[in-house]
This record gives structure tokens, C-alpha cells and sequence, in this order.
């Protein structure tokens, strides 16, 4: 027999080894996923979580969307899809940064507008403010400032303010009340 006859079949042999010993190990349970995330500062948004329809704030009868909020990746991030029925469709990653104490968010939307958000929580509402490229028209950015708070009966209400002079002063841009999505009649609660 050759050196290379004898040479494959000991690989051959070894190989074949290896697939028995590892059709015989017990499998390896997957790993826990890490506890980050666990602290009472991730939690602070949470009732900013769920499925949503959106209305008008001060008519409370039009609705403007929809948006379903999760809670992903491990309990981390916070991620917004917003499905206006006019508006630009859109949507956030928002997390809470450990190290600054404080949360973020990034906005992207179908305009390809991206925003960076960051703040926390002011007297029970979460408060996050950012510089939004081109909203005041071209070439004039503003500050965007929203505020989100708990309402009755499960609602949230996000209140959307803008500047144009550094966060002097402030004006409304919009005012959206979150509420429980409907389920359709023989649907499940």
C-alpha cells in the first residue's frame, strides 16, 4: 500500500472518529442571556410598550396611526415601527445608557431623516430633545423636544415641542394620545 493510500485512510479514519464522539456528546444547553438590562433605570419607559392606535390629542375621536412599541434584545431596547395614515412612517431604537445615565433614541423615518434623541425622566414623563436637521425648512434646523406620559385608562401621551432658538422657547409641533389597540370583535382580549 502507498504512503498516500495509507496516509488518507488514517485521516479518513480520524474524521470519522470525530463525527462518532460528537453524535455521542450531550449537547450543550444554550447560555442564559446576560442580565444588562435588569436595573429600574431600564424599565422607566416601559409604558411606552405596546400596540397602539394614535389620535389627535385634542380630538380624540381622529386617529393618525398606528404604532406597535417592543421591548428587545434582551430586555434592552425599547424599538418603535410608527404607521401614520398621512404622515411619514417611521421608526426608534431607544435604550437606556448605563455609563451617562441617561436614554437615547434614534429616529430614521421613510423622509431619511435621522435623529438623535437623548434625556430621561422629568417628573414622571420621559423627556428626550434633539437637534432635527432641516425641520424648520431647508437649511434651518430646530430642536425637537418630546415629552411621553402615563393617562388614564392605559393611554400615553406624546407631546411634540420645537425651537428654533437654541431651547429658549418653545412651540407645538404635534400632540398624539397612544391608546390600546382595539381587537376586532371575537378576537381574543
Amino acid at each position: 500500500m502507498s504512503v498516500r493510500k495509507t496516509f488518507a485512510i488514517v485521516l479518513f479514519s480520524m474524521l470519522l472518529t470525530r463525527v462518532a464522539e460528537a453524535q455521542m456528546s450531550p449537547p450543550v444547553p444554550p447560555a442564559s442571556p446576560p442580565q444588562n438590562c435588569t436595573a429600574p433605570e431600564h424599565k422607566q419607559f416601559d409604558f411606552w410598550v405596546g400596540d397602539w392606535e394614535v389620535y389627535l390629542t385634542d380630538k380624540p375621536e381622529q386617529m393618525v396611526g398606528g404604532s406597535l412599541i417592543e421591548k428587545i434584545y434582551g430586555d434592552c431596547v425599547i424599538r418603535e415601527n410608527w404607521q401614520p395614515f398621512t404622515l411619514q412612517a417611521g421608526g426608534s431604537l431607544n435604550n437606556y445608557d448605563s455609563e451617562e445615565k441617561i436614554w437615547r433614541q434614534t429616529w430614521v423615518d421613510s423622509q431619511n431623516s435621522r435623529v438623535d434623541f437623548a434625556g430621561g425622566l422629568e417628573g414622571g414623563k420621559m423627556v428626550l430633545t434633539g437637534p432635527w436637521k432641516g425641520s424648520g425648512g431647508p437649511g434651518k434646523d430646530r430642536l425637537t423636544r418630546m415629552t411621553f406620559s402615563s393617562e388614564a385608562g392605559g393611554a400615553v401621551r406624546q407631546l411634540g415641542e420645537v425651537s428654533s432658538d437654541g431651547g429658549k422657547s418653545w412651540s407645538e409641533s404635534f400632540d398624539f394620545t397612544y391608546k390600546p389597540r382595539r381587537k376586532p370583535a371575537g378576537e381574543g382580549q
